[in-house]
């Protein structure tokens, strides 16, 4: 039995050759998740490790930290007294301070060089022989003076620059020139990562970033003879156990290495999804494959029985063929997921990430994993048709080659169906009452039980295709005509051909009703809500502050006509901390379309607070009312609300003050980003002008409403262009799902297309009613996928509408259309090959077939 099993293997090439594709894409996309991942954790560890090969022990300052009382105490860092105090302790060699924060380089033409979020200053402190063993330099020297830098070698490559030139540095104030006193290489997780690094020196770095004889890390390396263990020992002691964390170097390396396991673990988790709906999507192609050779084999499995093989054993023989094919499809899946986790690294690379070097991790748990992924799910979808083929009786060796499903094992999959999906349809609703975050998972579970259902139920597919059958008919004739007949001749196969359609497009559907709304929605709020020409803010995807100076630079600026920084703070209404927005009571109104439930705008001039809505009903506020708040600083103040107005998230906090009040009892300016309104509206002209008085910052963004706009919606589009891929995916395994049903069709069908053949249908015609049938059950999955996916948009859109004012579902004709145009295309690249195999039967043969 096992070599009769091998043989059928190898009798049917070509098709099983599509099966072993669809769990090879599955299994590549799962190996080539962990390959990739263990590979970069590996390589990211190994940089941590030699970033701290010669520290014996590091000790971070988190600065000031907040009482009960609300006020800050203690030091803002590690002090150049509490080095000192390290620095003679028995066994110490020798200690660094390090202070660090954001800096932009700017090339010739004034762009930001780097990442953005990975562009960093730090200061430069020789440590032996007037070297530091984090830096290599391979050009001058560190800096020695208050204007000079050092850069990283990537960095003054790109910028062009050389010892002794001129580079324009941005930190969050104006730009300023230094003179390059050298350039050097590193291990820096920020410069690995495609930022930049620039080295100041230490005064000049403490002033930027902390202040004056602070820092916020010490490293200490150990004299020959002296553990480490022994040295933090003694070092904990002088340093604030509060406000600091002392270390060993190994131990930080190892922290460093687990929080870059955690990191990685999100972009797997995200890989490992599409791996998962990729095997999810094979296994219906997997059970239809064995479908299709179980009942082709039908007279030659029951000849089998009759001479002597018991059930089990035609059993087994069947599920021997799936154990070989999910062996193969695993070994092959493998090599090509260590194929993809290196493609994979290579596009990082090419988008700016240099990555560590290292060779290629391939670990024994991806191995294993590979063969279990592969051999499990090739099983388990070959289990069904391996128990039906154990049923087949030896009398059927004298019947035909294929027998038709009952009449009751359709009613009772009618029946099951249409109990799962009712369940799924009830959890969706349920989810859609209950609201929030509980009720979206609600819905996720029903999605599930929806799809399953949906896929069960062969049902569907008659009064779907039949809706067509008029148009089929009509354009193309008895091919259109015989195309919908036979599309819905065996309904529970078409069902199951249709599902790997219907998964992806009910995801991609989905994601595209709900992005494209909720984008309307943030479009209708920059439109509606913003009125400035401009915002400006740091560029890339830093983050961080504004210096206080951008504002007051804009504000003398002539053309300009309205400013107010958007300054982010804090203060304690009784025990809860809440988010106050600090904005220019004299423009604001001109920036920001702020509509009030009650009082006005400009009491903000007077001293008073604005309070969003939502807020002031919770705490039962209204205009008139008194608040009694206290500072960063620890300072009370009782604050009167001015104003009441209408919830603006993601432009203003929930309580709105002058910036110059916020600012008193604030150490450090927070402004996150400033508006500005020009004389004459925005243009090119006027955006440059901006651009030119601030100094052609490098570090610096300023942005239109259309930049704002596509800021606010640049996340939604990430994920719709991932999900677009996850539809890609599903498109692969649909053709290759609706090759063998058709395949299987014209096998079935081999005699009555004989027929065909002699009573008149020629060639093209027979191709006709192949290619038909293949875009008739393409749509069906195309049609029962977008369907499903609206619902389910509508669905997750109604637990959303109370937290986003303005929701109003939208549905994307355009994109759907696109999507069942893509259906159709799916059928008639699927139908080439069953279309050209039945068009050259020869009709005699065709019709003395059995």
């Amino acid at each position: 039995m096992f070599r009769t099993a091998l043989r059928n293997v190898l009798a049917h090439k070509a098709r099983l050759l599509m099966t072993v594709l669809a769990v090879t894409l599955g299994v590549a996309f799962v190996s080539g998740t962990l390959v990739f991942t263990d590979t970069l954790k590996k390589s990211l560890s190994g940089q941590s490790a030699k970033d701290y090969a010669g520290v014996a022990v590091s000790v971070t300052s988190y600065g000031q930290l907040m009482n009960e009382n609300g006020e800050k105490e203690g030091e803002p860092g590690l002090s150049q007294a509490t080095l000192d105090k390290v620095k003679a302790l028995p066994g110490v060699a020798s200690v660094s301070g390090r202070v660090s924060g954001f800096a932009g380089v700017g090339d010739e033409n004034g762009k930001l060089i780097g990442a953005g979020w990975a562009n960093q200053g730090a200061n430069y402190t020789p440590v032996k022989d007037e070297k530091n063993p984090r830096y290599t330099f391979v050009q001058g020297a560190g800096p020695a003076k208050a204007d000079e830098i050092a850069l990283d070698k990537a960095t003054a490559e790109t910028g062009k620059y050389k010892v002794g030139d001129k580079v324009r540095v941005a930190t969050n104030g104006p730009v300023k020139e230094y003179s390059l006193a050298g350039v050097f290489t590193t291990e820096d997780g920020g410069v690995t990562a495609g930022g930049s690094l620039v080295l100041f020196e230490t005064k000049v770095a403490q002033e930027l970033y902390l202040k004056p004889g602070y820092f916020q890390e010490m490293s200490v390396g150990a004299k020959d003879g002296t553990s480490a263990e022994k040295l933090l020992a003694d070092i904990k002691p002088l340093v604030d156990s509060k406000g600091t964390t002392a270390q060993t170097g190994a131990a930080l390396a190892e922290k460093q290495a687990k929080d870059i396991e955690r990191g990685l673990g999100q972009l797997g988790n995200m890989l490992l999804v599409f791996a998962g709906i990729s095997l999810f999507v094979g296994i219906f192609l997997i059970y239809n494959t064995f479908t299709m050779l179980v009942t082709q084999r039908t007279k030659e499995l029951a000849l089998l029985r009759a001479v002597g093989a018991n059930r089990g054993q035609v059993m087994r023989s069947v599920l021997t063929e799936a154990l070989v094919v999910g062996v193969v499809s695993a070994v092959v899946g493998l090599i090509s997921g260590i194929g993809l986790a290196v493609g994979m690294r290579s596009v990082i690379g090419s988008l700016g990430a240099k990555l560590p070097g290292g060779g290629v991790v391939v670990a024994p748990t991806t191995i294993i994993a590979a063969l279990v992924i592969g051999v499990l799910v090739t099983t388990v979808a070959a289990l069904l048709p391996a128990w039906r083929t154990g049923r087949i009786a030896p009398v059927a060796a004298m019947g035909s080659a294929h027998l038709p499903a009952s009449a009751k094992s359709l009613v009772v999959r009618n029946v099951i169906g249409s109990i799962i999906s009712v369940i799924g349809i009830g959890l969706v609703l349920l989810g859609v009452s209950n609201g929030g975050n509980a009720g979206r998972m609600t819905i996720g579970a029903g999605a599930f039980f929806m799809l399953i259902g949906m896929i069960v139920l062969p049902l569907l597919s008659k009064p779907v295709i039949g809706a067509v059958r008029p148009l089929l008919q009509k354009v193309f004739g008895i091919p259109g005509k015989l195309a919908s007949q036979n599309a819905v001749r065996n309904p529970r196969r078409t069902a199951v051909t249709a599902a790997s359609l219907a998964i992806g497009l009910t995801l991609v559907t989905t994601l595209s009703v709900l992005g494209i709304t909720v984008g309307k929605v943030v479009d209708r709020m920059t439109t509606e809500k913003l009125k400035a020409d401009y915002k400006v803010s740091m560029a890339g995807d830093m983050g961080g502050y504004l210096d206080e100076s951008v504002a007051e630079t804009l504000a003398k600026t002539p053309g300009i006509k309205a400013v107010s920084p958007q300054t982010a703070g804090y203060f304690m209404v009784g025990d809860d901390f809440r988010s106050v927005s600090g904005v220019n009571p004299a423009g604001i109104g001109q920036l920001l379309n702020i509509e009030t439930v009650s009082g006005s705008v400009d009491s903000l001039a007077k001293g008073e607070v604005l309070v969003a809505e939502k807020t002031a009903k919770s705490k039962k506020l209204d205009t008139g009312s008194t608040l009694q708040v206290k500072y960063e600083d620890g300072k009370q103040q009782t604050l009167k609300v001015g104003a009441v107005y209408k919830d603006m998230e993601g432009l203003l906090s929930p309580y709105v003050l002058d910036d110059k009040i916020l600012s008193q009892h604030s150490e450090e300016s927070a402004v996150s980003e400033v508006y500005v309104n020009v004389e004459g509206g925005g243009s090119k002209a006027a955006q440059q002008k901006v651009v030119d008085a601030l100094g052609k910052n490098p570090a610096i963004k300023v942005a239109t409403q259309q930049d704002m706009r596509n800021e606010m919606g640049g996340q939604i589009n990430l994920m719709l262009n991932i999900m677009y891929g996850l539809l890609g995916m599903a498109l692969i395994i649909s053709v290759l799902g609706v090759v063998n049903t058709l395949a299987m069709s014209v096998f079935e069908r081999t005699q009555e297309i004989g027929m065909l053949r002699a009573i008149g249908l020629d060639r093209g015609r027979v191709k006709n009613m192949i290619r038909l049938e293949a875009v008739a059950i393409s749509l069906f999955g195309a049609v029962l996928g977008v369907a499903i996916g609206v619902f389910l948009a509508w669905a997750v859109g109604s637990t959303l509408a109370k937290a986003m004012p303005n929701y109003e579902l939208i549905l994307p004709w355009d994109r759907i259309g696109v999507f069942l145009l893509l259906a159709a295309v799916v059928g008639v690249l699927a139908a080439m090959w069953p279309a050209r195999s039945a068009a050259r039967l020869n009709m005699l043969t065709a019709i003395k077939t059995e």
